[in-house]
């Protein structure tokens, strides 16, 4: 039954495919391996693969090809029931008749564990995620955020080495998520568990995880720590997914080893990374954070870039402005400035220079 992997790894997806009607692929020959105590997010738009990949672990779903192993183990052939992971849901999947304690005492009465040691592991579960004196009480009576920590506690009630998340927190409201996003994090690291979380919430991924694996149309996109994903995108549909992200089109003039020199389609010519353009003529998507610009003088490094800016919108968003602007033909160019007593406040209608370093600026796939 076994077939050894990477002997590193925990979980690990080894060439694996799935199809639904035998012609479309929905995971496209994926490869993923996982040590021991990550946290890892797969996160992406819906239809991308990442939820069939979550199943497919789980034993909900067979991989129509490749192996799934778990600490060295093919478990391709392993029932949901025995394979020993938590799972949490975005529906809670509490039995409504149980009261919270029935609930999280049930994956122990499964594996025939002893009355006291139910109660004890029951009892330290609740306690884990801060809700000791809710087990008589019945799902119905507990507002979500409530029912979400008790799904969570009976999740981690039978210490699985691997727990498994599915949109655990997108019917909570923005505080409670938050909230929560630490909690779970918080608890993974000194419980030391296993945890695939899948969301399509970028802000959930960049906070919680270890490492974010991005995924669109079958495939994992990047696979990456959160500030690399960020700061570093291997390509423009990584770069437009997480985060705001500006982008310029053009065309590549010339390759410098780590630099290339791109030709706006305005004419305008910028310095840049080349990450995924391989020839001079190609065309690019050059892209740029919002808070990687500048348009303050005084705060412009020497060597960096500067363009003709047209302000259509200054916006107060309390923490930081976000100035909307006409650069190089496009109207949808942002840049994000944070609110300090010294921060100047630009007009409608007025024309400015903006500027950027050319190592914050990446020429990816158009």
């Amino acid at each position: 039954m076994s077939q050894a992997g990477n002997s590193a790894a925990f979980v690990e997806f080894e060439r694996v495919q799935k199809s639904y009607d035998g012609e479309t692929l929905v995971v496209k020959d994926l490869n993923l391996s996982m040590p021991k105590g990550e946290f890892l997010t797969m996160l992406g738009p819906s239809g991308s693969g990442k939820t069939t990949c979550l199943m497919m672990l789980a034993g909900f779903e067979t991989a129509t090809h490749g192996a799934i192993r778990l600490d060295g183990v093919s478990i391709n052939d392993i029932p949901p029931h025995k394979r020993g992971i938590g799972m949490v849901f975005q529906n809670y999947a509490l039995f409504p008749h149980m009261t919270v304690a029935e609930n999280l005492s049930f994956p122990l009465e499964v594996r025939k564990m002893g009355k006291s040691l139910r109660e004890e592991k029951v009892k330290r579960a609740l306690e884990m995620v801060q809700m000791g004196d809710f087990g008589g009480r019945r799902p119905a009576q507990l507002s979500g955020g409530q029912q979400q920590r008790i799904a969570l506690a009976r999740a981690l009630v039978f210490e699985p080495e691997l727990v498994l998340m599915d949109e655990p927190l997108g019917a909570l409201d923005k505080q409670l998520r938050e909230t929560l996003q630490f909690e779970i994090t918080n608890l993974a690291h000194d419980l030391g568990i296993t945890v695939v979380y899948v969301t399509h919430d970028q802000t959930e991924a960049l906070t919680m995880s270890d490492r974010v694996a991005v995924f669109d149309d079958g495939r994992i996109q990047q696979l990456a720590p959160p500030d690399e994903l960020y700061e570093k995108p291997q390509n423009s549909f990584v770069a437009q997914f997480i985060g705001e992200n500006n982008t310029l089109d053009g065309v590549v003039q010339e390759i410098r080893g780590d630099t290339c020199i791109v030709k706006l389609d305005s004419g305008d010519v910028i310095d840049a990374v080349p990450v995924n353009v391989a020839n001079v003529g190609d065309r690019t998507l050059v892209s740029i954070r919002p808070e990687r610009v500048e348009f303050d003088k005084s705060r412009l490094q020497e060597g960096a870039h500067t363009l003709k800016a047209e302000v259509l919108e200054f916006i107060y968003m309390g923490d930081i402005f976000r100035t909307r602007l006409r650069v190089a033909g496009r109207d949808d160019f942002i840049i994000k400035t944070r609110n300090a007593p010294d921060q100047v406040r630009l007009e409608p209608g007025q024309q400015i220079d903006i500027g950027w370093l050319a190592e914050d600026c990446r020429a990816l796939d158009a």
